[in-house]
C-alpha cells in the first residue's frame, strides 16, 4: 500500500513543477485592496502565541458584537468587544493567566448561537481551562469548568467551530506529539450541555499523531484534513488526508462518500497527496470548503528537486485530488527539530467567497514579514495574483480571522499583531506590540 502512495506522490511533484506559476503573476499588484485597521491595546509578543493560525478563534462575532482575546505582557487573558462598526472597543482584563513562554498555549474563543461566549486556553498536554461567559453578549466569565469529563488531562490545540443551528464542535488532541488521538465534543445551545462524539476520531495507534485543520460549509456539511506525525520532531510530518462528515460529527466518510470505520487509521485513511517525511511538510495550516462544497487545503512542502518549501494547494475536483505549487519562493529552511519553529515563511490561510474566489493569505521574510493576498479568480486554480495588504511587518505572524463575520457577511477582519518567535520555544526581547484588527475589503 505505501508503495502505492509513493507513486502518487511522485506524480503530484511532477504535475506541481510543471505548474509553476509565471513571474508576472508573482509581482505585487500596486493597485491593492481597501484596508482599515483598528487598534484594541498592546499585549505580549515575545513569542508568537496570540497570532499562530490554529486559533479558533482571535476574533468573532455574533449578530451585533465582535469580540477579541489576547494574552496581555504579564501573561492575562485579555477580553476586548465592540460593537459591529464601532472602532471603540471595550477591553476586560481576565483573572485567567497563561503560561506565554510556550507558543503552544493560545487562546480560542467562539460565540454559541445563544449569544454565550466559550474560551479555553493554556493548553498543550495539560488539563483543560475552560469557562464560558455568565451572560449572552457578557465579558464576564464563570469559573474554570469541565466540558464531559473525559479525555481532559491532557490537552492540545483546542479549536472551536459553529453549526448554523448555533450548536459548536469542539477538537482537541488528547495525548502528546507523536502519540496522541483527535477528541470531537458537541455542545447543545438550547440544553447548555457537552457530549462527546468521539474520543478517538483519528487514532494515531500510540505510534502517531494527526495535525488537522477543520471547516464547516454552507450546508453545514464538516471537511477535515490532517497531516500524520511520527515523532515530535517537525520533519517527521507526511502525507494530507481527508475527511467529512454530513451530520454534525457523528458519522464520516471519504470524498466518495465510503463511509469511514471509526476509528480513522494510518491505513484506512483517504490521501489527498503523498508527502514523505523529511519534505519540509508542515502541520496544522487551513482548509475552506468552496461554494459546490469541494474541499481546498492549503500547506508547504519542498516539491522534488529542490530545497525551498513553496505554498501549495490540494483540491478535489469532485472526481479526483489535484495540487498545484501557487508560490516562486527562493528562501531555503528546515523544519528538522522539535517546538514551535523560527520560520521565514507563515503557516498559509486558504478562503473561499461567493463568487468562488480563492483568497490565500500569509507572510513572508522575502518581502519584508508584510502580509500578503493572493487572488486567484479562474477555475482551474492556476492563476494567482499576489498584494501586499500591509506596508508593515508583522515579524513572526501567522493568520487568523473572524471566521463568523466572513462567513455571514463576506467581510474579512484579520487579527494582526507584531509578534516575535526564537525557535524551539524561546522568545525574542522586544517590546510590547498593539492588537489589532485589520479589515479587507474584498468587494472592489
Amino acid at each position: 500500500m505505501m508503495e502505492i502512495k509513493r507513486n502518487i506522490f511522485n506524480l503530484f511533484k511532477k504535475r506541481a513543477v510543471k505548474l509553476i506559476l509565471p513571474a508576472v503573476l508573482l509581482a505585487a499588484c500596486s493597485s491593492g485592496l481597501k484596508t482599515n485597521t483598528t487598534d484594541i491595546a498592546e499585549g505580549w509578543s515575545a513569542n508568537s502565541i496570540n497570532t499562530v493560525i490554529f486559533r479558533r478563534n482571535s476574533v468573532v462575532s455574533s449578530d451585533k458584537n465582535q469580540y477579541a482575546a489576547f494574552y496581555d505582557t504579564s501573561g492575562y487573558v485579555i477580553l476586548a468587544r465592540r460593537s459591529l462598526g464601532s472602532t471603540d472597543w471595550e477591553i476586560r482584563k481576565t483573572r485567567f493567566k497563561g503560561n506565554v513562554l510556550d507558543a503552544h498555549n493560545s487562546i480560542s474563543i467562539m460565540i454559541d448561537g445563544a449569544g454565550y461566549l466559550h474560551m479555553v486556553w493554556n493548553e498543550h498536554n495539560s488539563e483543560l481551562h475552560y469557562c464560558v461567559s455568565k451572560e449572552p453578549e457578557e465579558l464576564e466569565l464563570t469559573e474554570i469548568n469541565r466540558m464531559t469529563g473525559k479525555n481532559e488531562n491532557s490537552v492540545s490545540y483546542p479549536q472551536f467551530f459553529k453549526l448554523r443551528n448555533g450548536d459548536l464542535i469542539f477538537v482537541y488532541r488528547d495525548g502528546e506529539s507523536g502519540n496522541g488521538n483527535m477528541v470531537v465534543n458537541y455542545y447543545d445551545t438550547g440544553k447548555k450541555t457537552w457530549t462527546m462524539l468521539h474520543d478517538n476520531l483519528i487514532d494515531g495507534e500510540g505510534k502517531r499523531n494527526a495535525y488537522w485543520q477543520l471547516d464547516i460549509d454552507d450546508n453545514d456539511v464538516i471537511h477535515l484534513s490532517w497531516v500524520w506525525r511520527e515523532t515530535p520532531d517537525v520533519a517527521s510530518n507526511h502525507d494530507i488526508c481527508y475527511a467529512r462528515s454530513k451530520d454534525g460529527g457523528k458519522t464520516w466518510e471519504k470524498s466518495n462518500g465510503e463511509k469511514y470505520a471509526l476509528p480513522i487509521t494510518l491505513q484506512s485513511a483517504e490521501y489527498a497527496a503523498i508527502i514523505p517525511q523529511g519534505s519540509e511538510l508542515i502541520n496544522q495550516t487551513s482548509m475552506c470548503a468552496d461554494k459546490e462544497g469541494k474541499p481546498c487545503i492549503v500547506n508547504y512542502w519542498t516539491p522534488e528537486g529542490s530545497n525551498v518549501p513553496q505554498y501549495h494547494l490540494v483540491y478535489n475536483d469532485g472526481k479526483s485530488w489535484h495540487a498545484k505549487q501557487i508560490s516562486q519562493l527562493t528562501t531555503p529552511f528546515s523544519l528538522s527539530g522539535v517546538g514551535t519553529k523560527r520560520i521565514p515563511i507563515s503557516r498559509p490561510l486558504i478562503l473561499c467567497d461567493k463568487n468562488n474566489s480563492l483568497y490565500l493569505i500569509y507572510r513572508s521574510s522575502e518581502t519584508g514579514n508584510r502580509i500578503t493576498l493572493s487572488v486567484c479568480k479562474d477555475g482551474k486554480r492556476s492563476e494567482w495574483v499576489p498584494i501586499e495588504i500591509t506596508d508593515f511587518s508583522v515579524g513572526m505572524w501567522e493568520p487568523t480571522y473572524d471566521t463568523e463575520r466572513w462567513r455571514n457577511s463576506g467581510i474579512l477582519n484579520l487579527f494582526v499583531q507584531k509578534v516575535g518567535q526564537g525557535d524551539a520555544e524561546t522568545i525574542e526581547k522586544i517590546p510590547p506590540q498593539t492588537v489589532s484588527v485589520l479589515e479587507v475589503n474584498l468587494t472592489e
